[in-house]
């Protein structure tokens, strides 16, 4: 059986630190938007590079680009016990 959380609150609401919590106890994968993004831009992969463009310009990374990095991520996590969604979707979506 597959577990996927969401967790939401304001930056300091004690996310990260139930995230962690939650990953050690249950063995979930935590797939971190602001991570993912960090990861295909330093890989240099055409998602990352065409969020690195739009962050240059200036302008927030659509929804259609982060969710292509989340789908990235599920794939290679195959046997995952399930997964923890920390910055997506986004609060005021």
């Amino acid at each position: 059986m597959m577990m996927n959380i969401v967790l939401f609150g304001p930056p300091g609401a004690g996310k990260g630190t139930q995230s962690q919590n939650l990953i050690r106890d249950l063995g979930l994968v935590h797939l971190s938007t602001g991570d993912l993004l960090r990861a295909q831009i330093a890989a240099g992969t055409p998602l990352g590079l065409e969020a690195q463009g739009l962050m240059n310009a200036g302008l927030l990374v659509p929804d259609h680009v982060v969710i292509g990095m989340i789908r990235h991520r599920l794939e290679e996590s195959p046997d995952a016990a399930g997964f923890i969604f920390d910055g997506f979707p986004s609060v005021g979506c």
